[in-house]
């Protein structure tokens, strides 16, 4: 039977695999006794720099050191356009999201953030020159897709 996605729900994992620095995959259970199931997990409200991009790499190594191997618990909210369960996610009992961004590994998503505390790391990031922020102009993932879109066009 799939786990259940639900607003909300709460789901015991083991990450399994890091894509980049936003995108992790996990052997999740909707409870204790459940059958696990492999998901895609897209972290809420934040966007890491893609891979061919300046702190791609380092972004998603940030994400692994914190994630990869450990339990978490997730917190999913909805399912992106390519199937992934959009989710806070908790490694060790650190809040994944947060720490991406407090490290200087992602932007805050404007698009979609709600968590004004996100916002708050952000700038706090941005003021320590933090990951990131040490560039003098870094360009957010989702201005960078959208040059190569045009460049393709």
């Amino acid at each position: 039977m799939p786990v259940l996605i639900t607003g909300g729900s709460l789901l015991l994992c083991l990450v399994v695999g890091v894509s980049d620095g936003d995108t992790l995959s996990a052997r999740c259970r909707a409870a204790p006794d459940a059958t696990p199931q492999t998901l895609r997990l897209r972290l809420a409200e934040i966007d890491a720099p893609e891979k061919a991009q300046a702190f791609g790499a380092r972004s998603r190594a940030h994400l692994a050191a914190l994630c990869f191997g450990r339990e978490a618990q997730v917190r999913a909210q909805a399912l992106d356009r390519y199937g992934r369960t959009v989710a806070r996610v908790r490694c060790g009992g650190v809040d994944a999201n947060a720490e991406q961004v407090r490290a200087g590994m992602a932007w805050v998503y404007e698009r979609y953030a709600r968590d004004p505390e996100l916002r708050d790391d952000q700038e706090l990031a941005r003021g320590e020159r933090r990951g990131l922020w040490q560039d003098a102009g870094p360009v957010p993932p989702w201005e960078w897709r959208r040059q190569r879109r045009e460049v393709r066009g």
